[in-house]
């Protein structure tokens, strides 16, 4: 299961350059719509994708703003995801009376849709180069800081332009390490309502031990519908299906949103993510697991509530462990080192230049020992990983910084409170989602501990936000004072501005005030001292592979749509070999009758109507990476065959090192996919709605 939270693809995001064309092994390549490698893709696969063909995958292609991706599969507005990634809203739609995690969803007719209280779709219309409007106030005596605080002043009147020119979601996307900005427009959806949703015990079957394995047998599948003025959105392109035809060494084309990689990366910031990233986000995941599993030990209903929570942190978990794993290869850490040896050689042609990039990398290398003397703080206060992980904390803060932010110029905001993204803020803000008293205790308490022991108990705001209290004792504190788990009183201190934050008496909004001002004083420090850094110095070396490779490059992944293409093959591993496609025979022989390997009943009693030989999972050597979830697998007819999930283990050090000797994506096969929605869940009118090719 691939990272799918948009929060814990966050965790990753590095933007620099990638390798040249004629660097790329193999299947190598996450490419943006607006370069895609026709004449590689033709000499290597005999096919060159028209302009109509990318076009039509293009807008038949959909983001799921909370960390996955999706595509339309009729023209009524009918997405397909993965069930890991829809499971945010199938979560937040379930009770204890109605679990449909447990229990699964279908939606019979229309009228039975369930709205999703806070999801947001967006589909990509365009993207156009915006690198002289964004450099246009930068001088070349700017410091870092400087150089950096006037793009995001540029940055910002872009995106409020273009919003209120098109209507449109508009982001300015920084490629290759800042050497390019791309300006995004996307039609956004936020209506959007589920339709079908399997039980998670066979969308995640195997559970944890399989994950990041093959052979694999999930139905890790959701269907979901957009709506506009309460009708099922016309979706013009969407992707008809094909069941029969796909076989080993056909190519195959992976339309997604990849959250992040790491490929162009420095020794030095290789190194920091070695010894100072990864452990720290390891060592917390670790407790968080741990303070959820006692949790779930308190109940049924408890089990229910942290279930989501756990699944992302111990696939998290799972996915650092496997990155961790290349950083600590010497083979994998000496052929980067050789890399980068030579890149310089290739930089250093002349004295000029060698001093000037020479010293790109030195800088790289000081930002990273500088940032390593307050990341956790940093993390902890203000990055999404830290304090905020507690959804009412991170409620209290953002209605403090909204009322603040909103009273400043629009350029001057931090990023996430600029007009082109209040929408989409106060949509998360005003959810109707529920929250759970005792669930957001356990997470404050357990955050709260790690910032103790992270700063130390002496630490002045440590002391001031404990004030004598155990994490335990202060959270209960915290949260039982708060009246945000519900939406009104949130839109009434929205309403009341600045005088009713200032006088509020809710206890999260006083923590979330109190905490406030380090928290942008670390922010300011790491935009200023890191991340201007590596925009600076990260644009400057993208500058010198341009100049010595050439531009016909893809960038790291952003997050954004990009466009893979790869073949249907199996492998071998420790000698022996992996068939491209697992089928329903092979799900019913690893029946355990135990949990992760036990099947729903209605699995067991319907096994008869299945036709078992049925292909149910494949593999393909696909270039992915965690917000791949739900990109639809096309033919080269463009007809849907299929749907990432996953990566075998061996994938994972992809990140920074391509290859497909054994590395491998993981999809639900389109045949697999009909054949239960017809047999096991009697979903015809789903399945009649979908364009099956002949």
């Amino acid at each position: 299961m691939i990272i799918r939270r948009a929060i814990l693809v966050g965790l990753l995001l590095a933007a620099v350059a990638a390798p040249t064309v004629r660097d790329a092994a193999a299947d190598e390549g996450m490419w943006t719509y607006n370069n895609f490698p026709k004449k590689l893709v033709e000499e290597r696969y005999g096919f060159a994708p028209s302009d109509a063909w990318l076009d039509h995958l293009r807008l038949a292609s959909v983001r799921f703003n909370n960390g996955g991706s999706g595509s339309f599969v009729s023209p009524e507005g009918l997405v397909l995801t993965n069930h890991h990634v829809g499971t945010d809203c199938i979560q937040k739609l379930s009770s204890a009376e109605h679990d449909y995690m447990a229990g699964g969803f279908y939606a019979r007719t229309r009228r039975d849709e369930a709205k999703c209280p806070d999801l947001e779709l967006n589909v990509l219309m365009s993207l156009t180069d915006v690198t002289a409007e964004v450099n246009a106030d930068v001088k070349v005596e700017m410091d870092a800081a400087a150089r950096n605080a006037a793009q995001q002043a540029a940055i910002a009147r872009i995106e409020k332009s273009c919003t209120e020119e098109t209507g449109l979601r508009c982001d300015v996307i920084e490629l290759y390490a800042g050497g390019v900005y791309n300006l995004y427009r996307y039609k956004k959806y936020t209506d959007v309502r589920l339709v079908f949703a399997p039980e998670s015990a066979v969308a995640f079957y195997g559970g944890d031990p399989d994950n990041f394995t093959y052979p694999r047998h999930c139905l890790d599948i959701s269907f979901f519908r957009v709506y506009e003025n309460d009708r099922p959105a016309r979706t013009e392109n969407f992707l008809a299906w094909n069941t029969r035809g796909l076989q080993e060494g056909d190519p195959v084309f992976v339309s997604g949103n990849p959250g992040s990689t790491g490929r162009q990366l420095t020794l030095a910031q290789l190194q920091f993510l070695r010894d100072v990233r990864y452990p720290w986000l390891l060592k917390g995941l670790k407790a968080r697991l741990k303070a959820l599993a006692d949790y779930s030990a308190r109940g049924a209903e408890e089990a229910r509530i942290a279930q989501d929570t756990m699944l992302s942190y111990s696939n998290s978990f799972k996915a650092i462990t496997g990155y961790q794993s290349g950083l600590t290869d010497a083979e994998l850490m000496a052929r980067k080192e050789t890399e980068e040896m030579e890149f310089r050689k290739r930089l250093g042609a002349d004295s000029t230049k060698r001093k000037k990039y020479d010293g790109a990398f030195e800088a790289l290398a000081k930002a990273q020992k500088n940032y390593a003397g307050f990341h956790n703080a940093y993390n902890l206060l203000e990055s999404s990983f830290g304090l905020k992980q507690s959804r009412l904390y991170d409620l209290a803060l953002t209605l403090a910084r909204l009322v603040e932010e909103s009273a400043k110029p629009n350029e001057k905001r931090l990023r996430e409170y600029r007009d082109s993204n209040l929408e989409s803020l106060k949509q998360d803000l005003f959810s109707e989602a529920p929250l759970y008293e005792s669930f957001e205790k356990t997470m404050l308490a357990q955050l709260l501990a790690e910032l103790r022991d992270s700063l130390g108990a002496s630490d002045p705001l440590v002391e001031k936000v404990l004030a004598g209290r155990t994490p335990t004792e202060a959270a209960a504190a915290y949260v039982g004072g708060s009246g945000l788990l519900q939406v009104e009183a949130r839109r009434a201190l929205a309403e009341g501005g600045a005088e009713a934050i200032a006088a509020s008496k809710d206890t999260m909004v006083q923590l979330a005030r109190l905490v406030d001002p380090a928290a942008r004083k670390l922010r300011k420090r790491y935009e200023d001292e890191f991340q201007a850094v590596e925009r600076q110095n990260g644009a400057l070396l993208a500058e010198g592979r341009f100049a010595t490779q050439g531009t016909t490059t893809y960038p790291e992944a952003t997050f954004t749509l990009r466009l893979s293409v790869g073949k249907v093959q199996g492998y071998f591993e420790d000698g022996l070999p992996r068939r491209w496609y697992t089928t329903f025979m092979g799900l019913y022989e690893r029946e355990a009758g135990q949990v992760p390997y036990l099947l729903p009943r209605r699995w067991l009693e319907k096994k008869r109507a299945l036709r078992l030989d049925t292909p149910y999972n494949f593999v393909s050597t696909n270039d992915i990476i965690g917000g791949n979830s739900g990109s639809p697998v096309v033919n080269r007819r463009g007809e849907f065959v299929g749907i990432i999930f996953d990566g075998n283990i061996q994938q994972l050090p992809n990140r920074f090192l391509y290859s497909d000797a054994v590395g491998r994506s993981v999809s639900v096969h389109a045949a697999g996919i009909v054949e239960a929605l017809k047999e096991i869940y009697g979903a015809r009118r789903l399945v009649r709605e979908l364009k099956l090719s002949k």
